[in-house]
């Protein structure tokens, strides 16, 4: 018996989100998005079996599909990412695959891609594939696609895989990762807050909605996506420079301006939470991946972590133990 696990971290987005949905960066000369890996890690166990069944375990959503064989698989249930990926890398026999999550189903923290990566990476090792890093890379957001019924960003998997801060460059030469400050990294992690509103988000209908008005022609949407470009390549810089006030000034836009994509983006609870949130000590703060729910990053002033922190939780919101790591994919045989 063989049996291997894999973890990939989960991210916080700071500003860049949407145009990496594949044309639309095409659009917007210069587009990058810029996000950092968080330590609420998806982790995927797969064990072989003496038999030829497939068997799926989801912890998060409590689910558990069985299957005699790999050719019996089916890709119209709740666990057919799962399925999708055992197909794609086809064992030679029986597995089981566990997959868990500690970041929030619905959180906006990239969970389902940290799962994929973590999921592909498992397989990959198993089944002798060979597939490089950037090879999963391509096939992540393709399998993702295929269960969300639309198209997939890319700005997730990379810190999946890569781990740290991260500037994912898009442009008609295609995708280009970058590893920005390491040596920053712990440091801004003591300003970094993580607040879940309670409210599950589904980022594929308000990115798709955003997606269809771009491409439509729709000049405020256009506009809007235009600025965010201008905005990542200000947080792109406030990173490099290592300056915490630059890089408030620019989530605080980025927030801004990704209001005006939709009404659907932010809702009451956010918006309560973010007023807390400055009254605290909060210099800036946007929600993560599409909104309308999920979690919401907060970059606070020298010493006042623990104030907002308080003030978030006293306010109904769920503050997660999430901090900024360096570690992205880690695959282990037992």
């Amino acid at each position: 018996m063989r049996r291997v696990i894999a973890t990939a971290p989960t991210r916080i987005d700071l500003a860049g989100g949407t145009l990496d949905l594949p044309p639309l960066y095409l659009f917007h000369p210069g587009a990058l998005t810029v996000n950092a890996a968080i330590d609420q890690l998806a982790t995927c166990e797969v064990t072989t079996r003496a038999d030829t069944s497939i068997v799926l375990v989801s912890r998060d959503v409590g689910q558990r599909e069985v299957y005699p064989s790999r050719d019996a698989l089916r890709f119209d249930t709740p666990l057919q990412l799962l399925a999708r990926l055992v197909a794609f890398f086809g064992p030679s026999g029986g597995i089981e695959v566990m997959t868990a999550c500690a970041a929030p189903q619905g959180s906006g923290l990239g969970g389902s891609s940290a799962l994929v990566m973590a999921l592909a990476g498992a397989l990959n090792h198993l089944t002798g594939a060979g597939y490089t890093p950037e090879q999963l890379l391509i096939l992540a957001p393709n399998i993702e696609t295929q269960v969300i019924r639309v198209p997939a960003g890319v700005q997730d998997y990379y810190p999946a895989v890569y781990g740290g801060i991260s500037a994912i460059h898009l442009g008609v030469g295609g995708v280009c990762h970058e590893s920005l400050a390491a040596d920053w990294l712990p440091w801004l992690d003591a300003h970094v807050v993580v607040c879940h509103t309670g409210q599950a988000h589904f980022s594929g209908t308000n990115n798709w909605e955003i997606f269809k008005r771009h491409i439509e022609g729709d000049l405020a949407t256009q506009a809007a996506l235009a600025r965010i470009r201008d905005l990542a390549r200000d947080m792109y810089a406030a990173v490099c420079a290592r300056d915490l006030g630059a890089v408030a000034a620019a989530l605080e836009q980025e927030w801004h301006h990704r209001r005006q994509l939709a009404a659907e983006v932010s809702t009451p609870t956010i918006e309560r939470l973010m007023t807390v949130a400055r009254e605290s000590g909060a210099l800036a703060g946007k929600v993560c991946g599409a909104g309308g729910g999920g979690c919401v990053v907060f970059v606070v002033a020298e010493g006042r972590k623990p104030d907002v922190q308080a003030a978030l939780t006293a306010a109904g919101g769920q503050v997660l133990d999430a901090h900024l790591t360096a570690q992205g994919l880690t695959v282990t045989e037992m």
